[in-house]
């Protein structure tokens, strides 16, 4: 168990990389200091579990599955769109079981099955994540947009058109009528912009 349990703390390193691992995408519309992996994966979750419980789906789950969607860029990097034509992609899952072999095989097999179940997109959970993941991608573009990185508008559409769920497409719709701040002058009981 001692060893299973190392590989794990080896694991948990690892992940620590996606703090300072950065989104590569936003550096094509100018952003200097793009959010980091680790940065979208926690607001992706938090997403993931709204949209989940306003579909009658699994919050837990669908934040579950979202926690661990991106955890394969440790060893592949985020790669962007543009990186992808020539490269190609990088199979998550087989990158997920080089990453938990040698874990206790309860905890393997589950994240394991986790990131099938993210790439499958046929669950409510995983269709929740999924769009969790491209609504995460919009929100950051309206804040990069806001500091004055108009071509994020690129990524702010593209995200809205590939969303599913009714929940999903109606938050989108909620956000791209406010500012990044309206949250704040809302509480302040001040008047939107």
């Amino acid at each position: 168990m001692a060893d299973e349990l190392a590989q794990v703390a080896r694991f948990l390193f690892e992940a620590g990389t996606l703090k300072q691992s950065k989104r590569t995408g936003w550096w094509m519309a100018g952003v200097r200091d793009p959010e980091s992996v680790a940065e979208h994966a926690w607001r992706t979750s938090l997403i993931a579990s709204v949209i989940a419980k306003l579909e009658g789906a699994d919050p837990a789950r669908a934040a579950f599955l979202a926690v661990w969607h991106d955890s394969q860029e440790t060893r592949t990097g985020d790669v962007n769109h543009l990186g992808k034509k020539y490269m190609g992609e990088a199979d998550p899952e087989a990158v997920t079981a080089d990453q938990v072999a040698g874990m206790p095989e309860v905890l393997a097999s589950t994240v394991r099955d986790l990131v099938a179940e993210y790439e499958a997109r046929e669950s409510p959970e995983a269709i929740c994540a999924r769009d969790a993941d491209k609504l995460e991608c919009m929100i950051q573009g309206i804040e990069y947009r806001s500091q004055g990185y108009e071509l994020a508008q690129r990524w702010i559409d593209n995200s809205r058109g590939r969303l599913v769920t009714k929940t999903a497409n109606e938050l989108a719709d909620q956000l791209l009528g406010m500012g990044p701040l309206d949250w704040l002058r809302a509480t302040l009981g001040e008047q939107p912009s």
